[in-house]
């Protein structure tokens, strides 16, 4: 593209010696650490963890604190308990499978399966 001087856009100059510097530079790659898998797993472990536990204590609490409110003692709680119970599974399943790095499981399946 050009300007009316037949010149190039001065954002096409750029591009242009932009993608030449990226090429020209290569890329430094290190050797991997010998306890690389372990902080990973290890991670993983914690993460799973929390997100268990993190489910089931707040649905917990929605549910004891609607059932206070609207004294239906021990209906709210139950229900609650196993929904977040529910959603914990369900994130540590996105979790493990990688799903969980897109807003929406939807479009993070879409981006997996690419």
């Amino acid at each position: 593209m050009t300007d009316d001087s037949g010149n190039p856009r001065p954002f096409e100059e750029f591009d242009a010696k932009l993608r030449a510097a990226r090429g020209e530079r290569p890329i430094e790659t290190g050797p991997e650490p010998r306890n690389a898998g372990i902080g990973t797993g290890m991670g993983m472990g914690v993460r799973v963890g929390v997100e268990l536990i993190s489910g089931i204590a707040v649905g917990g609490g929605i549910g004891y604190g609607l059932d206070r409110w609207l004294g239906t003692k021990p209906w709210l709680l139950l229900v609650f308990f196993f929904l977040g119970a529910a959603a914990s599974v369900l994130n540590i399943y996105r979790a493990v499978q990688g799903l969980d790095d897109s807003v929406g499981l939807g479009q993070a399946q879409r981006r997996k399966h690419k």
